[in-house]
């Protein structure tokens, strides 16, 4: 027998093996029904593709693994320290009675590991409609700057983000709910309760990102935020974080915050003047539903499309460089390396 055909039988071999093992497991006669029914959905497309295939017995769906073996070795990050020379990076702009300690909150440390196979991070868009300038695009607008077409919207910003963390190993809820039409009015309701239900189905879930486009108008024109220094323009982005000002319920704006500080660092490293001041706010915008919850404003009305989305690039890359956490106190801040286009 040459090596092709005991390879070939050791294969078969192997796969009777797990099958009888998994059978054990299941439960005969009811199990065996089901793995043969498996089986005859699984093996066809590994025969063909080589793909580990997994059935679903509940919803009678069949879904290709995303963890195929080999899996390429990654290596451990080193994680990222803030120290007090980092405050110099960090501009706030206070429209509530709240004067928080920003070091204290700085050096707070992130338990979060975002890197695992359950969702971990849920994006959604209170003001869905929102879109940006129109530079040669083809799209119809429901009014000025809003449209319902996804490729133009903050769906599509969205999408960006969402690309780049999945690059990054990080597992995205995108939820494509429009929350802001045919009504503008209600739509923080009409998103809240989206968010309760799918927090409530994916508890996994360890940052919320509410991504917007903002509005800026001086002398009757949007005004147009871009990074400075660099040859390609990059839309400005902001943290918006609500506060129990207004005495409503929110025990988590302190750590929102402390979320905010660090990714607001990050991206003044990586990309100077990419930031506007934190907005720190007496409204809640629903951020009082999870402990790391942020409101982003994505450039401004007077941006083109292009320029946010390389926005959205650059605020996947901090979100992912802080995936694995962050350590508190490191003489002069941390050295940052990672690379979103």
């Amino acid at each position: 027998m040459d090596l092709r055909q005991r390879t070939k039988r050791f294969g078969w071999c192997m796969i009777l093996c797990a099958w009888i093992l998994r059978l054990s497991l299941a439960g005969i006669p009811g199990g065996l029904r089901q793995q043969l029914s498996d089986l005859k959905t699984a093996f066809p497309i590994y025969s063909e593709t080589g793909r580990n295939v997994r059935f679903l017995s509940s919803s009678g769906e069949t879904y290709l693994h995303v963890r195929e073996s080999p899996q390429p070795w990654i290596p451990e990050p080193e994680k990222i320290r803030f120290s007090g020379k980092d405050m110099q990076l960090l501009e706030m702009d206070y429209d509530c009675s709240h004067r928080p300690d920003l070091e204290e909150l700085l050096r707070r440390p992130l338990n979060w590991d975002l890197r695992q196979r359950e969702p971990a991070v849920l994006i959604l868009h209170t003001h869905t409609t929102e879109s940006y300038t129109k530079k040669q695009e083809n799209y119809e607008e429901t009014s000025q700057y809003r449209t319902l077409d996804e490729s133009y919207n903050m769906l599509s910003v969205g999408d960006e983000v969402a690309h780049f963390l999945e690059q990054a190993g990080i597992a995205v809820i995108h939820d494509r709910q429009i929350h802001d039409y045919p009504s503008y009015n209600g739509s923080y309701v009409h998103a809240r309760s989206a968010l309760e239900e799918l927090l409530d189905r994916y508890p996994s879930v360890q940052l919320v990102l509410d991504l917007h486009r903002d509005a800026l108008e001086k002398d009757g024109r949007q005004v147009r935020t871009v990074a400075g220094g660099g040859e390609v323009p990059v839309a400005q982005l902001m943290f918006v974080v609500g506060t129990d000002a207004t005495r409503k319920n929110h025990k988590n704006w302190e750590e929102n915050l402390s979320l905010a500080l660090k990714l607001q660092i990050l991206l003044e490293k990586a990309t100077p003047g990419i930031m506007r001041p934190v907005n720190l706010r007496e409204q809640r915008f629903n951020q009082d539903l999870h402990r790391h919850a942020l409101l982003v404003e994505v450039g401004t009305a007077g941006n083109s499309h292009t320029e946010a989305l390389r926005a959205a690039r650059k605020l996947a890359g901090a979100i992912a460089a802080l995936a694995s956490g962050a350590e508190e106190t490191a003489p002069g801040g941390a050295k940052l390396s990672f690379r979103t286009g």
